[in-house]
Parts: structure tokens; C-alpha cells; sequence
């Protein structure tokens, strides 16, 4: 993490967790299904960048893109008439950055039974301007000791992120200079 990343604007002001956080509800139905007869992880995946989407544009006060999802995890199947309900919120912001974590829940639509969790993922959002550009995000507080843990998580993340891809480059430079071409 830079310094440019860390250090706060002091035109913006931060926004609790509490601000953007948004749950999305969607009843399963037969046009979701897969060649097995549930729900398709596609379909999932769109309601998770949906409601991350919600989540980044809340946080930033406009536009915000995808710019990577991790970790999504997949930890139940999910069936034809689940009320699946994706709650996201923001966990960590850089300077044009943000981390959203999403848990994604499922119920029967019929009965009374509590929901379970069934899948989980990470995805970061740039925020952008009319251009396209990269603008910056206001920090995100967290308010629990729970939001507090998901912060310190984020970061590890992160990290693991920026060395996985330094890593790839890096990589990727030396089999040029060996006059691999890939």
C-alpha cells in the first residue's frame, strides 16, 4: 500500500459501514437452473456484483466499477424457489478503491425455517468519474469490533493481491527477456 493510498483527503469526509450497506432478495426460479437442476453460479455471481455494485456506488457517492472479484465461494447449492438474500457492505477503501464483502444467503420462499449461507466473495470496485477516470473514495469507518476484523482482513487481501500480480509481471517480463512468447 502506498502512501498516496493511506493518507486521508481532507476534503472528504468518511462514511460508516452502516452507510452502504444493502441486502438484495431474489425468489429462485426455473429460468435460473443449470444442467443438474439448480440454481446456476452465474446467476448468483451477477446478484453478488449487483448488490456489490449498489454497495460501491453508495460508498463512493457515484459510479464505480468492477475491477476483480476473489474468492467467491460456493458452499451450498441453491434450488428452484430458495429467497436468496445478498447482503454486501464496504470492508475497506484505498484512494479510488473499495473492497466489498458479500454473503449470500438462501431460504425456503414457504417456510419458516432460518436461512443458511450458501456462498461468500470479495470484489473490489474503482470508483470513477463522467470520464472514467479514477476518483477518489471517502475511508470507510467501521463501527464493530466484527467491521473492525473485516477491515484488517481486507488488507491482507490486498496485499496478497498486489504480490500475486507483481509477481505475474515479474514473471512475465523474464520469459520475454528468454524470448518466450506468450
Amino acid at each position: 500500500m502506498t502512501t498516496q493510498d493511506r493518507s486521508p483527503d481532507p476534503e472528504i469526509s468518511g462514511k460508516p459501514t452502516s452507510a452502504a450497506r444493502t441486502t438484495l432478495s431474489h425468489i429462485m426460479t426455473g429460468s435460473d437452473t443449470n444442467l443438474l437442476g439448480t440454481v446456476h453460479g452465474g446467476v448468483i455471481m451477477k446478484l453478488v456484483d449487483d448488490v456489490a455494485g449498489a454497495v460501491a456506488g453508495r460508498h463512493s457517492g457515484g459510479p464505480a466499477v468492477t475491477a476483480s472479484m476473489d474468492e467467491m465461494a460456493f458452499l451450498e447449492p441453491v434450488r428452484v424457489g430458495d429467497l436468496v438474500h445478498v447482503k454486501a457492505q464496504c470492508n475497506w477503501t484505498g484512494r479510488s478503491s473499495m473492497e466489498i464483502g458479500v454473503r449470500v444467503l438462501a431460504e425456503r420462499w414457504n417456510e419458516s425455517t432460518p436461512a443458511v449461507q450458501v456462498g461468500s466473495a470479495y470484489l473490489v470496485f474503482a470508483a470513477v468519474d463522467a470520464e472514467g477516470k479514477p476518483r477518489r473514495v471517502p475511508p470507510v469507518l467501521p463501527e464493530t469490533d466484527r467491521d473492525r476484523r473485516r477491515y484488517q482482513e481486507a488488507q491482507i487481501r490486498r496485499t496478497h493481491r498486489l504480490a500475486r500480480r507483481r509477481a505475474i509481471m515479474e514473471l512475465r517480463e523474464q520469459r520475454a527477456a528468454e524470448g518466450f512468447e506468450d
